[in-house]
């Protein structure tokens, strides 16, 4: 038995200027929407993050241990990530990663333009994020940096990763191995890539939507309690964004040398093999995708949905649901 759509705007009144607002968005906006979305996600997850970075950062230099700690900055990030994917995924797609991008584009035939775009807005918000942050922080970071001055640590530590210029800038110590760095920079995106595919799998019937950000989000923390000591960047958008940051406010001293090529570049071709790696062996194009696909499109309203009867009839009955309460108030 088929049922006809029943939009929101069918039960629920909407001012006219919000109607032709939709009506323009879905059309000729909907490019700008879509970069919009993607900024938007990039500062949640970048913004939470970067605030506990501060404090443990900040904290530690002033002699404040219990303000943060490493364990605070991977929950912060894990929160941004969720915050991120349940808000801003249903308009974009939910990439908010150039490496993700560019995994589209290879794997789920994703636009070559579109992607360009969406990887400027994301690294874009990255900078945008990190100077927004430095001004919310700026006294506390000043104070940080005088006390590095009076110990006379200024030199070794500013333009590191215990440093005012490391909430933003991702740094290693000096004589640190690169090839291990890169190592584990690589096996680490590499993980977290293999998570996002198998969270975007609709046939993955072990990941339901609500699942997802969750997903995504634990294997960000898990990056950085266990790997962000010898150096870790995972996205590209975060690395290039806080990099340039830290270069517009502290110069080129700020640029972190070799070490700014790994971090911007490895999670891309980690992510691409982690992608190749679920696509060859995890995923399947055999099995039954799941009802909720057009929920994670963003083309949604353009397209036929794979709901089931029994998704159809779950869906009416919240929609009577939500109808007879509406008529109750």
């Amino acid at each position: 038995m088929s049922h006809s759509k029943i939009h929101l705007s069918d039960i629920a009144q909407r001012p006219r200027w919000m109607t032709s607002w939709e009506r323009l968005k879905h059309k000729e906006a909907h490019w700008f929407v879509e970069m919009v979305a993607e900024m938007f996600g990039v500062f949640l997850y970048v913004y939470c993050g970067l605030g506990a970075t501060a404090a443990f950062i900040v904290g530690t230099i002033v002699g404040n241990n219990g303000i943060g700690s490493l364990y605070t900055v991977g929950f912060a990030y894990a929160i941004g990530v969720v915050f991120a994917i349940s808000l801003c995924a249903a308009t974009s797609g939910g990439h908010f990663n150039p490496a993700v991008t560019l995994s589209s584009v290879i794997f789920r035939d994703f636009p070559a333009r579109k992607a360009a775009r969406y990887i400027f807005a994301q690294v874009l918000a990255g900078y945008l994020t990190c100077l927004i942050v430095y001004v919310q922080w700026k006294d506390l970071l000043v104070v940080a940096e005088k006390v590095l001055i009076e110990k006379g640590l200024y030199d070794s530590v500013m333009f590191s990763s215990s440093g005012p210029a490391g909430v933003f800038g991702l740094y290693v110590a000096p004589g640190t191995n690169l090839g291990r760095v890169f190592l584990n920079e690589f096996v680490t995106d590499f993980l977290i890539g293999l998570v996002i595919w198998g969270t975007l799998d609709p046939t993955n019937q072990m990941v339901p939507p609500a699942a997802a950000p969750w997903l995504v989000g634990m294997a960000y923390a898990v990056a950085v309690w266990g790997f962000s000591p010898t150096a870790i960047a995972a996205n590209t958008a975060r690395d290039v964004g806080g990099r340039l940051m830290v270069i517009t406010i502290w110069g080129s001293k700020a640029s972190g040398g070799t070490y700014a090529a790994i971090a911007a570049l490895t999670n891309i071709p980690a992510t691409i093999l982690a992608a190749l790696m679920y696509e060859l062996f995890l995923g399947s194009a055999t099995r039954t995708p799941y009802g909720y696909l057009e929920g994670l499109n963003p083309q949604r309203g353009q397209s036929e949905s794979f709901e089931s009867d029994s998704g159809e009839k779950q869906r009416d009955s919240r929609i009577e649901t939500v109808a007879v309460f509406g008529d109750r108030v």
